[in-house]
């Protein structure tokens, strides 16, 4: 096996345990949003996240696994990506988290996944060439959301809405990721990021809501996991794995983050789906894979 080919299988099973960390998440996401409140919780988990890099960049930077700015231009370029990736993130996030609380993790996970059929679209800005089967795969998504979210004469649900919000910002996010990530060192900027967001989160925290040190001792386990293992850890992993993995490859095995969101909700939170959005979830999978589809030679 070659070096090139041993690096890309290297990102690609990074991403694939990027995409089980953050599937599990959303049970976290909702036991500790609920105890904490959604903004204080994403504040915590990110400020958890960006600390727990800190610690270990002196560690990473020894092993070679980080390597410090060498000049200014190289610090400037770090720190525009990182608050840049950072507001995106901060956004994407609070949408993310406000949603779960009012609908269930296995249809959270699956309109997030959205992000995935947007991020070609957005593509398009930067002048990034669209085939059929990206514009395929939206017309399918549309299918699949309908089908996972309406209820009814209800309609749309308030959280799927806010989820879906959450999406573009996501798409964003990794537009953002792949431009700056090849260019800087990942782990200082997925450092920037955690904590631009949690700063931004510390006046909306104590404005709509209550910190209490009580209530963060309820959900320790909550708050733990979400802000060392999926924020500290997966989003650092997705960002260094980005830089080895084919992009079509990367965006199909993130994808995956909706499955292992569904099976975190039935085993840990009892939730079950009717016919009705399991066949959305599927669709809406089938949109994210049509959608990533290789584009022909010659692009």
């Amino acid at each position: 096996m070659d070096k090139g080919m041993s690096r890309r299988m290297r990102g690609n099973l990074l991403l694939l345990l990027t995409a089980a960390i953050w599937g599990f998440a959303f049970v976290a996401q909702k036991a500790g949003g609920k105890e904490l409140g959604p903004l204080t919780f994403n504040g915590v988990r990110s400020f958890l996240g960006g600390g727990l890099l800190l610690v270990l960049l002196p560690l990473l930077d020894r092993l070679g696994l980080a390597q410090s700015p060498a000049t200014r231009q190289e610090k400037k370029t770090l720190w525009l990506g990182g608050l840049l990736c950072g507001l995106a993130l901060f956004l994407a996030t609070n949408l993310q988290q406000l949603g779960v609380l009012t609908t269930t993790t296995g249809k959270a996970g699956f309109i997030t996944s959205l992000y995935i059929v947007l991020v070609p679209v957005f593509g398009l800005i930067i002048r990034r060439k669209t085939t059929l089967f990206h514009w395929l795969g939206v017309a399918l998504a549309v299918v699949g959301l309908y089908l996972l979210c309406m209820q009814g004469s209800a309609g749309i649900g308030q959280g799927d809405l806010l989820v879906m919000a959450c999406a573009p910002m996501l798409a964003l996010q990794i537009l953002l990721v792949d431009r700056f990530a090849p260019r800087v060192d990942g782990v200082r900027l997925s450092c920037i990021q955690f904590f631009t967001v949690g700063v931004l989160n510390l006046p909306l925290m104590f404005c709509f809501e209550t910190p209490s040190l009580t209530a963060m001792t309820a959900c320790w386990d909550s708050v733990l996991y979400a802000g060392l293992i999926s924020s500290g850890v997966a989003y650092t992993l997705q960002i260094v794995a980005q830089k080895e993995t084919h992009p079509t490859t990367a965006s199909v095995l993130m994808s995956l983050e909706s499955v292992f969101a569904v099976l975190s909700g039935m085993l840990f939170l009892g939730d079950r789906m009717t016919p009705r959005e399991s066949a959305g979830c599927l669709v809406m999978f089938g949109a994210v894979l049509l959608a990533q589809l290789p584009q022909k030679k010659g692009r």
